[in-house]
């Protein structure tokens, strides 16, 4: 805004308005990137979204921002944890979560650069930075493997990624078909992770594809279908589950099967 005051335009709490407004401004040759909460982003102009924006397939950009649980004291009203499911069921768009701020970086600019519609869920949650801005290289739709292992798969998403990273387990990010179905057949059991329901989010798309090409068993850390609560953010995490201990203790719990 402060580098090109005339590319910005606010348009106040009206989120269903600003997705008509970027919509009409794709359609002019503009790639326009449209911001608000995630829950009222992907929430509030959920029709919008999908009948001014999806429908027609047009290039707009959507940063939702203040994504699920660690929006903390906002409460339950602002925790949107239903925007993966809402997203994905769009045809066409292109759903992101990106880990740390390096990746959240390279996202935009992938979004960006690629044509139709891109949906990027944001935190509000300082995050641990992971990833070496230098020799980072993000493709949309292509997994990333941090680390090795060969007893159980962790596939995450967002903040949830770098909790699966420091338990020494083979780690992969979403939502890599071909990457998906390696590491379930190497490990041959597979734990998602993410800060999203469990209905509708990354564990039920990768569950989908292994159920389909290679059934494999699959526990799914995640929201576990209830509305959050008002609290500290790390103190949410932590007690809905979205943590290295709850990925850990379910990483026993199968061992142990």
């Amino acid at each position: 805004r402060k580098a090109y005051p005339d590319r910005h335009f606010d348009c106040g709490i009206a989120e269903g308005n600003m997705m008509g407004v970027a919509a009409g401004l794709s359609t002019m040759g503009y790639v326009p990137f449209v911001s608000s909460f995630a829950m009222f982003a992907a929430g509030r102009a959920f029709e919008q979204v999908r009948n001014s924006i999806g429908y027609p397939h047009l290039n707009v950009k959507i940063g939702a921002t203040h994504g699920g649980i660690s929006v903390g004291e906002d409460g339950a009203s602002h925790q949107c944890c239903e925007d993966f499911a809402l997203m994905r069921s769009i045809p066409g768009m292109t759903v992101i979560c990106p880990a740390d701020d390096v990746e959240a970086r390279v996202a935009v600019r992938a979004a960006y650069a690629m044509e139709g519609p891109v949906y990027l869920r944001f935190g509000r949650l300082a995050v641990p930075v992971f990833h070496d801005a230098d020799n980072y290289h993000f493709e949309i739709g292509k997994g990333e493997q941090i680390t090795e292992g060969n007893d159980i798969a962790i596939i995450a998403t967002g903040l949830m990624v770098n909790d699966a990273r420091v338990i020494n387990i083979h780690t992969i990010k979403p939502l890599d078909e071909e990457i998906v179905l390696k590491a379930a057949k190497e490990c041959g059991k597979v734990i998602t992770a993410e800060e999203h329901n469990v209905i509708g989010g990354l564990g039920e798309a990768v569950c989908a594809v292994l159920s389909e090409k290679l059934p494999t068993p699959v526990r799914r850390v995640g929201v576990q279908d209830v509305f959050g609560c008002s609290g500290p953010a790390w103190d949410l995490l932590a007690k809905y589950g979205l943590d290295a201990a709850t990925i850990c203790k379910t990483a026993h719990e199968m061992l142990n099967k």
